[in-house]
């Protein structure tokens, strides 16, 4: 049986405060000025974040990046267009997140990316329509890719192990983990709560060999003060992730805690905010800049 920390059984089992209700109101986060000013102002929000990443049942300190940017997007090709201007129809525009994760296990380095594309309009595009996930360390690659095509999720990985090689996968269309992120971001009102069928994220299926399949999760969220705590509970992999981010616009995602099994016992990783900025860093790629990096926490970094 999973054995959960006290407050994390207090979020599960509704004990400690109030569950939040999902309101369906009318009017959609994407139509406000505070959205469009936020979002559609040429610029990236850059959060960095304290890690401790347990990995071979030890925990390992390390630093997590979460890039949120606004692009216009191909929804036939799945590509960042080059002339927005000249697509038409095929055009959409999603909240993209590029979320890092580098620590050291040992004498050897982690490298770990995931990116996912998710439609603002989502009355329009209910579903995402892109993540990528890639991992380097000096045993070898690994990578992965979704992709929305026909109402179904294509699911394609590589590996440099032989028991997992290069597999293909399709899967019905529904809940992303790693959607979520970006959905919290978006539009927190519309989370799923309740029992829900969802496909579990690229950092635990991928680093901890596990087969991306549909699985029943338990959704619940919890407002403490100013914060909320989103859980999510797959029991049949015996684990939990509880993100928390901020109640009011533009929801800045404050932390997050996953409790899973890794070689037999409980394991805990979890992230705590350090710095957040807002920066078209893509225009900031010479020496002069590099001073930049300070300001994020990121310059002493060595992993």
């Amino acid at each position: 049986m999973l054995r959960l920390p006290l407050p994390l059984f207090c979020i599960i089992a509704f004990s400690c405060t109030k569950p939040i209700a999902v309101q369906d109101t009318s009017a959609r986060p994407y139509q406000k000025e505070e959205f469009k000013k936020y979002w559609y102002n040429g610029q990236a929000e850059i959060n960095t974040y304290r890690l401790s990443q347990s990995r071979y049942g030890e925990d390992r300190d390390g630093s997590a990046v979460l890039i949120f940017v606004s692009e216009d997007f191909s929804q036939k090709r799945q590509v960042k267009l080059d002339d927005p201007s000249g697509a038409g129809s095929d055009k959409v525009s999603v909240l993209k997140m590029n979320f890092t994760k580098n620590f050291v296990t040992g004498v050897y380095p982690y490298s770990t990316m995931l990116s996912v594309f998710t439609p603002i309009q989502r009355q329009v595009s209910p579903h995402t329509l892109k993540a990528t996930f890639s991992s380097q360390e000096w045993c070898g690659q690994v990578f992965g890719q979704l992709n929305l095509k026909n109402k179904k999720y294509q699911i394609q990985s590589n590996s440099y192990f032989e028991s997992e090689g290069d597999q293909s996968e399709i899967l019905k269309a529904t809940w992303l983990e790693d959607e979520l992120w970006n959905l919290i971001r978006l539009d927190p009102e519309r989370l799923p709560l309740g029992e829900v069928t969802i496909i579990p994220g690229f950092f635990f299926t991928r680093l901890l060999h596990t087969p991306m399949k549909e699985q029943k999760a338990m959704i619940n969220s919890e407002k403490r003060n100013d914060q909320v705590s989103y859980s999510i509970q797959m029991p049949l992999l015996n684990r939990t992730l509880v993100i928390t981010y901020l109640e009011k616009f533009p929801h800045t995602i404050m932390g997050w805690e996953e409790h899973f099994v890794e070689r037999g016992k409980q394991v805990t990783t979890k992230a705590a905010l350090e710095k957040s900025i807002r920066l078209d860093y893509w225009s900031k790629n010479k020496n002069e800049f590099i001073g930049l990096r300070d300001s994020l926490g990121l310059s002493r970094k060595n992993y």
